[in-house]
């Protein structure tokens, strides 16, 4: 959009036959195309600018997430292993109490 408003702008001062801005006679929709463009690319810069903090957001939060999923791996991983020995204990007693109805 900056790119046709430079060409609009161009064609309206052929037109007129005057390229300088300070002139009396410049031509107004130059002048108004002139501050339509500055304002779009002031947005689009400020709009880069946001994108940009965003992403910067976005990345924290992907970092969080990984030490979240890290430490939940860990307690699971440590939830698993106390299972583990709870189910073996339970194990052993089954294996002792049959060990001694035999005996």
């Amino acid at each position: 959009m900056a790119g046709e408003l430079d060409r609009e702008i161009a064609a309206e001062e052929s037109r007129a036959g005057i390229t300088d801005r300070a002139h009396f006679a410049y031509p107004t929709y130059a002048r108004a195309a002139i501050q339509r463009r500055d304002n779009l690319l002031q947005s689009a810069q400020d709009l880069e600018g946001q994108r940009e903090e965003a992403r910067l957001e976005l990345e924290d939060a992907f970092e969080d997430l990984k030490k979240f999923e890290i430490l939940d791996d860990r307690e699971s991983i440590k939830e698993k292993a106390m299972e583990a020995v709870r189910e073996q204990a339970e194990l052993d007693r089954i294996a002792s109490g049959m060990r001694l109805a035999r005996a």
